[in-house]
């Protein structure tokens, strides 16, 4: 019953929207009175925090899946193909993604979000380890992987729920080289330039 409800719940978010949503709309869509959503759930906002939660355990598993089949290819590839299999888990509905993104935060659902960004960069962590000849020297590692995941996550997020006149391979491709370029070594360092 639980499940039927989440999926109740996702599915009313996803047409309606957040503010949309209630729980008369999610007992409907579950084909159960809203008394019995009652003996699961208190209220909207527990539903709602409950398929947020679900929703970043599924997110987390497919990217950390993916992320660590990939962590002995070479870098264009390994960054193109993780980024791209970011974008694929985000782009499922992106009036749900709105919603996660917009609630999660009043909902009490950041620590999920937190810890999914934890394991992605964890996993980004190694592969730098493991590939340190592809970075640049004066780059320390837990930095470049903390701004590496949330450059990309949010430029991703942003693209998403922008939809701007960007083709997709077009994304990726200038997504990936920004990532590439902050990793790579530089002829002059930044701050040698402003010297």
């Amino acid at each position: 019953m639980v499940e039927r409800i989440l999926d109740a719940g996702q599915q009313v978010l996803i047409t309606h929207g957040y503010d949309g949503a209630s729980t008369n709309r999610i007992a409907e869509t579950a084909g159960i009175s809203p008394g019995s959503l009652y003996q699961y759930f208190p209220n909207k906002d527990a539903i709602a925090g409950a398929v947020i939660d679900r929703y970043s355990d599924q997110l987390a598993a497919q990217v950390a899946a993916n992320v660590t089949e990939r962590l002995t290819q070479p870098a264009p590839d390994y960054v193109r193909e993780s980024i791209a299999a970011l974008l694929d888990a985000l782009d499922v509905h992106p009036e749900f993604l709105r919603a996660v993104m917009e609630q999660t935060p009043r909902l009490g659902g950041a620590g999920k979000l937190l810890a999914f960004e934890q394991r992605i960069g964890e996993l980004t962590l190694a592969y730098l380890t493991i590939n340190n000849k592809q970075v640049r020297e004066d780059a320390p590692l837990h930095t470049a992987s903390w701004m590496l995941v949330r450059m990309v996550e949010h430029l991703c997020v942003r693209y998403i729920l922008d939809r701007p006149p960007i083709p997709r391979e077009r994304f990726l491709d200038e997504i990936t080289l920004m990532s590439l370029n902050y990793l790579r070594p530089w002829a002059t360092p930044p701050h040698d330039c402003f010297a």
